[in-house]
This record gives structure tokens, sequence and C-alpha cells, in this order.
């Protein structure tokens, strides 16, 4: 295979992955192997790529094609969420924008137009997967409203329904206004906001016409739009400031209302004025008190969050432009005290970013606490382990303080509740309609019902109703609980995501495993940080500062972008991502590429042409380095230090391989390299390729493709990791010895920088203490030596240097200017003689050798025996030029 001059990620990339695809490389079906299972965080089904996705589906891959070569049978499968509210948003505004309100479609039009939407849009993303190289099977891809997943949320909702989990019930929720529906409490994220608070006066109700004094009370609020739902006004009974208003009544500024002033100790005497506004319909703590002391609740909003009728003059207008206009209108009727600016937490829509709204509202909701302790157990118990493990904490507070979900939200896309209501009043609950039929009529008595007399629930189910049996449901085990895929590959192995949704998402999923599994979903959680930018902002579309993958794939290489994201993203940890990383990537590429072209260019010798010493130890060296190397990377994934697991074979490749081996085997200008080199050099290259396929795998299977004629069919990634051989008894000493070497010839390398000796001019080397002579025809082959002598003194005019307390020197008497080398010397005794004085005195401290560790003090001593050996070495060196 002919390999071109420069490395063309645009022609390599579809090449190979049409290739994988062909050969069904990424399918998997259950055999004898063991499976390694990972379910792909299904995207929204109208999203597309962005650097999160690429962050996260870059260490899938990587994890999946590892357990492929590794002789698993990998699965990952990929899929798409539905999104209620964010598609449902699409297509009301696609709509709007041809002139059609949602308002005049029936449902099943309206259902018709987001289908269509949904088959134009939901495979984007999954395409531009492809382009990273995702090699997800296929053949497996869900959808969380395909048929088998819709009937397993059906099923699952029936089967807790009639477990007594699932209720109905007029409870106090969070509502988003823009998306006109209910939200869980997890959907809701808390911002820190600047305000006002609004001191209002509430007429006190004299306790008779004569004594009627013009008296008030003031209460603070940060919501004055919100006075019209005001059915009383609360104090502590403990408050001495407000005991006169106990048993009073006070009327509602604007609204004329009169109510009651209560009195419960939930009240806070310190803040504002000590009085309370009780707004039951608008506020959770508002809405208890209500409860508690039987209250009239008055909804003043409209689900789009406008003022209704008792708004009164403010019907129809928006809550915020309210609360500026009746700043004004209280003002002058001489009903506001005052205003101060006020910092609080404001809940948003964690879907459409807008305030959320407190509201009372019918809502069908599933009871937590009795299903979350199996899932707090696995993960306290380290069945399910959490990479990294600080995650735990924030898992156990959740599930410990777990509320019920409000599992019911107001829209028409998404799985449609299968609650069917009696014309009588009641309801039932059943999979199909059918169903729901035959039970109507027996709690009915009615016979004659039909299928015509009965509604259903317009809700549809939170689309995390759908996604937290994605681990089961994908395998259809809900439909099917003993088909052969869910008996083989459940439960799945990891499961990599962002914290940000370890409540909506991961925790559920953990709960409907044991639920309907009684095993755990999954065995590890690897979390993700989110992606931000230099400055260290989250990346978004609305600051503009979000890279578009599919810019930087086809600038740099999928490739050069995988490793990009992967060099500073440690588990948990936020990735300051910078494009840099990206180019880094790119030229790592190139290297490998050049590294390549470099080793094929070689003329090969004949058979029975001698192998150099010096590449016999460079092999040696190099196969006990990759051994040892393979070990870290091995322990490394255990323990899902996956970047740091890239950067051990990144360094392996292009410090030990490149730039250490290449140069010790490399043959002289224009002559062959020695067969038996140049087959191990290609058996090193293999090796490296497979290490590096899965963080790399489009350039590993070009270079592997070309490293021999291959077959067809044939392919790195269905080929094993190299595997680590602890039998080899000698790597240890073998790599010990070659650092050493690699010192001497730093040291060398720098004497000719700074004497400003060319390379081809030959040096001795003089060793004046114990040597390994086993190694000097490397030295000689990387530092152009004509000779290495041992002696027991050196020659005039040396320049001699330490390795260790092994002294060195190199002649130098004809290159040399003795005045500067005796001036770096004397000045190398002087900061070597303050060294050794600081070490003696820390020595000489009978608390340090007293109450340091043993190797801290044993490794004191050690400084001292160098530095007094480094100096003895330097004053014989200055003692000689000064001959």
């Amino acid at each position: 295979m002919e390999i071109e001059s420069k490395y063309d990620p645009s022609r390599v990339e579809k090449k190979w992955y049409d290739y994988w695809m062909k050969n069904g490389f990424f399918h998997s079906e259950p055999d004898s192997r063991e499976p390694f299972t990972v379910v792909i965080p299904p995207p929204n089904v109208t999203g597309v790529l962005h650097m999160g996705h690429m962050l996260n589906n870059t260490i899938q891959d990587i994890l999946v094609r590892r357990a492929r070569m590794m002789g698993k049978n990998a699965c990952w499968v990929p899929g798409t969420d539905h999104a209620s509210i964010a598609t449902e948003a699409k297509v009301v505004a696609k709509l709007a924008s041809e002139g059609i309100a949602k308002t005049d479609l029936s449902r099943d039009e309206f259902l018709r137009h987001a289908w269509d939407w949904t088959d134009k849009h939901g495979g984007i993303i999954l395409e531009q997967l492809k382009k990273l190289g995702a090699s997800c099977d296929w053949d497996r891809t869900c959808f969380t409203m395909d048929e088998k997943r819709s009937e397993s949320v059906i099923k699952v909702f029936v089967d807790l329904y009639n477990k007594g989990l699932i209720y109905r019930g007029v409870r106090m929720v969070n509502w988003d206004p823009a998306a006109k529906t209910a939200l869980s409490d997890e959907e809701v994220i808390y911002r820190e906001q600047q305000g006002k608070l609004y001191y209002l006066r509430y007429r006190i109700v004299p306790t008779s016409p004569d004594s009627d004094d013009g008296a008030y009370l003031v209460v603070a609020t940060t919501r004055p739009e919100t006075i019209f739902g005001d059915t009383a006004v609360c104090i502590n009974p403990n408050d001495p400031k407000n005991a006169h208003l106990k048993g009073r009544k006070v009327i509602v500024p604007i609204a004329n209302r009169e109510v009651p002033v209560i009195e419960d100790e939930y009240v806070d005497i310190e803040f504002g004025t000590g009085c309370l506004k009780v707004t039951p319909a608008h506020d959770i703590n508002d809405y208890m008190l209500g409860e508690k002391y039987n209250l009239e609740t008055v909804d003043v909003f409209n689900d789009d969050g406008t003022l209704n009728a008792h708004g009164m003059h403010y019907a129809g207008m928006d809550r915020f432009e309210v609360r500026e206009k009746i700043e004004t209108e209280l003002e002058n009727a001489g009903l506001m005290e005052k205003t101060e600016t006020y910092a609080n937490k404001v809940g948003f829509s964690e879907r459409t970013h807008v305030p959320i709204e407190p509201k009372l509202s019918m809502q069908w909701f599933l009871e937590m606490e009795r299903l979350a302790k199996p899932a707090l157990d696995a993960v306290e118990d380290d069945i399910i382990r959490f990479y990294p493990a600080k995650f735990k904490n924030m898992y156990r507070h959740w599930m410990e303080n777990i509320k019920d979900w409000c599992i019911s939200r107001q829209l028409w896309w998404g799985h449609r509740i299968p609650a069917y209501y009696l014309p009588q009043g009641g309801y039932v609950v059943a999979d199909t309609p059918e169903k729901a039929l035959q039970l109507a009529r027996e709690k009915s008595a009615n016979h004659s019902l039909t299928l015509a007399d009965l509604r259903q629930d317009e809700d549809v189910l939170d689309t995390w109703f759908s996604s937290w049996l994605w681990p089961i449901s994908v395998f259809d085990g809900i439909n099917n609980p003993d088909n052969k895929d869910i008996t083989y590959y459940y439960p799945t192995n990891d499961l990599i995501t962002a914290p940000e949704i370890i409540f909506f998402w991961v925790a559920r999923m953990i709960i409907s495993g044991f639920e309907y599994r009684r095993l755990p979903c999954f065995y590890n959680v690897y979390f993700t940080g989110i992606v931000r930018d230099k400055l260290g902002r989250k990346m978004s579309k609305s600051l503009g500062n979000s890279p578009d993958p599919i810019e930087l794939m086809d600038k740099y290489g999928a490739d050069g972008v995988r490793m990009g994201m992967l060099l500073s993203s440690p588990a948990g940890n936020d990735l300051p991502f910078d494009e840099a990383l990206c180019e880094q990537g790119r030229n790592f590429n190139n290297k490998i590429w050049n590294a390549f072209r470099l080793v094929k260019g070689w003329e090969i010798a004949p058979v029975e042409a001698p192998q150099p010493e010096s590449a016999a130890i460079a092999i040696c060296w190099f196969g006990a380095q990759l051994n040892r190397t393979i070990a870290k990377i091995d322990d490394l994934f255990t323990k899902y230090r996956i970047s740091e697991a890239l950067m051990e074979v990144y360094k392996l490749f292009r410090d030990d391989f490149s730039s250490w081996y290449l140069e010790a085997i490399k043959p002289a200008y224009q002559q062959p390299v020695d067969r038996r080199t140049f087959e191990f050099t290609l058996k090193f290259f293999n090796s490296l390729l497979r290490l590096l396929h899965p963080f790399m795998p489009f350039i590993t299977e070009e270079l592997w493709h070309a490293l021999i004629d291959r077959k067809p069919g044939e392919s790195i990634m269905i080929l094993n990791q190299p595997p680590y051989h602890a039998e080899r008894q000698n790597d240890a000493q073998t790599l010990e010895d070659f650092d050493y070497v690699r010192e001497v010839i730093a040291n060398i390398r720098s004497i000719r920088l700074q004497k400003n000796i060319a390379q081809k001019e030959p040096l001795v080397l003089q060793a004046l203490s114990n040597h390994n002579p086993d190694y000097d025809a490397l030295l000689a082959k990387m530092t152009n030596l004509s000779a290495v002598e041992k002696t027991a003194d050196k020659a005039p005019g040396s320049v001699s240097f330490l390795v260790g307390t092994r002294e060195y020197a190199v002649p130098l008497s004809a290159n040399i200017d003795a005045g500067e080398e005796i001036a770096r010397l004397e000045s190398e005794i002087e900061y070597t003689e303050g060294f050794l004085d600081s070490v003696i005195k820390k020595l000489g401290n009978k608390n340090f050798v007293a109450n340091a560790k043993p190797e801290v003090v044993a490794n004191e001593r050690k400084k001292q025996a160098d530095a007094q050996t480094k100096l003895h070495a330097l004053h014989e060196s200055l003692a000689q030029l000064k001959k």
C-alpha cells in the first residue's frame, strides 16, 4: 500500500468508516464471549452535535473500542430522546412561522407535524457521531418514542399505578409559563437575581366605624403582582412588635379585599416587618399555611404567566410588566412604604430558561421513597461505582431527601398518559384502550359503555419517564423480560454522562434497574466535566463561544479533535477547551505519519547483514518500555483515568519511540537497515498502533493496513490489545540502565552544545568510576564517540560531569576556553557547597531526624553523599585546568 507524503484525514476517515460499516464490525449478537455493554445517553432528537457530545462520545468510543480489542463482545447501543418540551417548542415555532397556531390544530394534526419534524431532523446528530468515529451498533438504534420503547413506558406506568406508587392529585408544582407545563424539582435551576423588596401597606380594618385611625401594617414582598391572590397575613405569635395585630383583619392593597391576620411560628420575626402576605396558590410555603388554616386559594395567573380576571385591570398582562406598573400604582395610592434592592434565588426552567411559577395543579406523581433504598445502597456499597467518587455525596444527599416525582406534562408530544376517564366520574388505568374499556365496565357496572364514552388523559409523561428505562428498554427487557438480548447484555458496564443529570437520569435509571431487573443497570458511571472556553465560561450558543465540532473535524481531523478533547479532560473536572489542543492532536497525527514514512522508506539490507549492537540494545530497551507502558495503561483504564492513559501512549510514541528508539536504530545516511531490526521495528509499530487505536481510530487503521499487505475484511479494530508480559523479569534493570545511559547521552550533547562542537566531530568519553560497558555501542551511536575509555585520571582540559555518583569526562583541550571553564566550575562548586551546607544543617537538627519519616531522612543523607562526591569531582576538574 503506497503511503502519501502528507496525512489527509478527509481522504482517510470516510473510507475506513464505510469499511467498518460494510464489514459489520460494530454489530454485536450474544455469543460465548464476555459482553461489554454501553448505552448512549440519548441526545435530543432535535439536537445537533456540540462540544459536550464530542467529549462524552469520544470517551464512550474509547472504552468500547478498547473492550472490543480486549476480546469482549462490545455492544454500544445508540439512540435519541424525543425531548417533549424542546421538540414541541420547535414544532410550535415552525408552525408559527407558517402562520399556523397550535390551538388551530387537533392533537392528531399537531402530532403529524411533530413526526414530520422528527423524521426530517431526528437522524442528524447520529450521522454527525459517525464522523467522530463512533463505533455504535447502528442496527440497534432506538428512539424513546418508537414502538417498543413506547410500549415499555406505558407498561411501566400501569405496573407502578397498580402497585400503588403512581397517584393523581392537586399539588403545588413548578410551572413553566413558556412551555405551559409542569416541571419536576430537578428541572428547576436556581440563580441569584438582583431585584427589589417592596414594602406594601395593608390597612388594618377598624374594630368599629368610630375607631378608624387609618392604621396599617407593612408587608415586605419580592412579588407585588401576586397581591391579588392574598388570602391572609401571617404573624409570629411570639413577635411582641406585632402582638396588637392578633385577631384583626387587613385590606389587601388595590384588591380591597378583607383578609384575616393569622398566627404561625413559621414566620421569621427578623425578615422585613415580621408580617407575611399569604398567597396559597403561588408559594409552596403559603400553600401549606393555607391547608393548615383552611384559607381560600386564589390563582391569579393564566398558564402563560399573564394575569387572569383576578388581576382586575391587569388581566391579560405579563407578570413582569404588571410588577413594574403596580409599583407606580401603589406609590400613587400611598400604599408603598419603600423599596430596597434585594438579591434572592429565583427558579428558572431548565428547558426554556424562564422563571418558573409555583402553581397549584392537578398532576400525576410517582412515589419515590419506597423505590429509592436499593438504588442508594448500591452506590453506597460500591456495587455501582462513581468516577470520580466525590459524586457519591451529592447522590446520597438527593436520595436520602428524595421527593415524589411529578411525571405529567401538559404537552401533546410524548407518551400520552394511559388513564381513561369515565362519563360519571372516576378513571381507570390500562396499557390499551381495549383493556381500559373492560376495566371501566367493571368499575361502573355499566356493560354498555363504549370506547367513545371514555376520555383519555390529555397530558403526556415526563421525557425522563422513558429515558429512566433506557438500559432495559433498548433490549426490550420490559416487554420481553427473558429475551436473549436482555439476559446477555444486561447489566450494562459503563455509563458516561454529565454530573448535572445525576438526578434527572442516573439515579432514576438505577432505581428502575432494581425495580424491574433486581440488578444494577450498570456497574460504573464516569462523569465528564463541563466543556469551558479559555475564560472559564461554559460553552453555549448564546455566548457564541462554542466552536462547531464538524468544522473542527474538517480542520484538524476527527483523530486530532478526539485527542485534543482528552488532553485536558480528567474525570469529573471541567475541560478548559482551547483549539490549540486540537492542533496539538493534529500535529501528533503528523508525527505518527512521518515516523511511519521514515521507517517504510528505509532500504533493507540482505538477510546475512549483521545487526548493529546499538540496534540490539535499543530493541531490548524499547521492548521493556513498551511492556511497562502497557501495564500502566491497563491500570489507568481500571481506574477510568482515560486522559492519563492517552498521555502514557502519547509519550511512549513521541518521546520513547520517535525521539530515542528510531534515532538509536536509524541507519547511516543512504545505508540500509538490517532485516532483524526492521522487522522488530514493524512489530513495535504494530503494537503502538493497537495501543493508539481506541483513541485515534482512523490514522491507526490506515497505517496498520500500510504496514504489510492485508486481506479483505481484516481490521486493526478487531485485533487484541498488546498484552502485558509479567514474566519479563529483567525489564526493570534494563529500564534503569537505559535511564542512566540517557542521562550520560544528555550530558555529552549538552557539552557539544555549550562548546559549539559539531555532531560530525567524534569525541572520547572517559569513565572515571564504575561503568557498564554493555551500552557503549549505543553511547557511541547516539553521541558520535570514537572511544569509551576507563581511566583513573581525566585528561587535561576535560569537561567532566556526574551521573548519580559516577564521574565522566570529555577531553576537549583543543576546543576549550580554559578561563571560561574555570569560571563555570568555580560557580558550580559555590552552588554545590551551599546546597551541601543546607543539607548538613537539616541533618544536624535533632528534631528533624527524630520526627521525620525514615525514608525522608535517608533521602537527605543520600543528598549529602551525592553532593560530597560531586564536589570532589568538581575540585579535581578545577585542579586539572589550573595545572
